[in-house]
């Protein structure tokens, strides 16, 4: 049975699109992605790496061009729901913290769909500890165990410990995809992802 690791950050479009395929890889292939919550600004910073938005800016066509692979994965996929968030970049320090803390509080598959929903379904600022509160209580969790746990010293260090790990395996944004140890990344790689789950 294949390992895979899924490196995301929600605020990345991509790492959402991929979060939202990712259970029909693993109804086709028995296999369960493993969630590992990274800091994109710490890998860009470890790697020398930027946004797309910087990155290409002053490429003739290229930001339209990835505009356009977006629309055709969206529509390929029925991904119907999908929103820009008018407030992006945002700063997803706080939710990422977040995402560690709802791992030790056994509500991580909860928190992990909530703020997927409220950054790319129904987008909000959530980089404002008071919007990203109100979502968490709109969608059921427990909002002010949630935050008191993105200020716990074990929770912002193991950010960090998975944000390094995924630059020594390779990673350099995300969505990035770990499976038996070799990198795949983007959500354009899923296909080849899948395959490699399947093997030979």
């Amino acid at each position: 049975m294949a390992n895979v690791a899924f490196y995301f950050d929600f605020g990345s479009p991509n790492a959402y699109l991929s979060h939202k395929v990712i259970p029909g890889i693993e109804a086709r292939t028995g296999v369960r992605f493993e969630y590992v919550p990274v800091l994109l600004g710490g890998l860009f910073k470890l790697t020398g790496n930027r946004s797309p938005a910087e990155a290409f800016a002053g490429i003739k066509n290229k930001l339209a061009y990835e505009g356009l692979e977006t629309q055709r994965f969206v529509r390929r996929n029925g991904l119907t729901v999908y929103r820009s968030n008018p407030f992006f970049p945002v700063n997803t320090l706080k939710i990422m913290r977040g995402a560690v803390a709802a791992q030790g509080q056994g509500v991580f598959d909860a928190y992990v769909e909530a703020v997927f929903h409220h950054m790319w379904e129904a987008p909000k600022k959530m980089d404002d500890p008071e919007v990203i509160a109100a979502a968490l209580t709109e969608s059921g969790l427990d909002a002010a165990a949630l935050m008191a746990g993105t200020e716990d010293p074990q929770v912002k260090q193991a950010l960090l410990d998975n944000t390094t790990k995924a630059f020594e395996a390779g990673a350099f944004g995300s969505p990035s995809f770990l499976v038996n140890g070799e990198l795949y990344f983007g959500k354009d790689r899923l296909r080849d992802v899948e395959e490699a789950i399947v093997g030979p």
